[in-house]
């Protein structure tokens, strides 16, 4: 995967402050390629450390990564059947944002 790529998600993603939510379509946007969220899913899976990957979520509000529910309960928000309570209010879209 081309690096250049992947260090812009992960500059993205560091932006997204606790208790916020992003998705992996929203980044693949915000570095100018609007329909690779699968790509972002896949840079995300290999991030560094200081990358808050379990803030990048699913467009449909759910958690691909199971894991990251106690880290996101910790950050304050809810989490019901791996799914974001209060998605739309908690989403962070960097299009807007940044």
């Amino acid at each position: 995967m081309d690096e250049v790529f992947k260090q812009q998600v992960y500059e993205v993603a560091r932006l997204i402050p606790i208790g916020r939510v992003s998705t992996y379509g929203a980044i693949a946007k915000a570095v100018g390629y609007p329909n690779h969220s699968r790509r972002v899913g896949k840079a995300m899976g290999g991030c560094p450390e200081d990358v808050p990957a379990h803030r990048v979520i699913s467009s449909s509000g759910v958690l691909s990564v199971p894991e990251f529910q106690s880290r996101l309960e910790a950050e304050g928000i809810s989490i019901e059947n791996l799914r974001i309570k209060n998605f739309k209010n908690l989403f962070w879209d960097p299009l807007e944002e940044i």
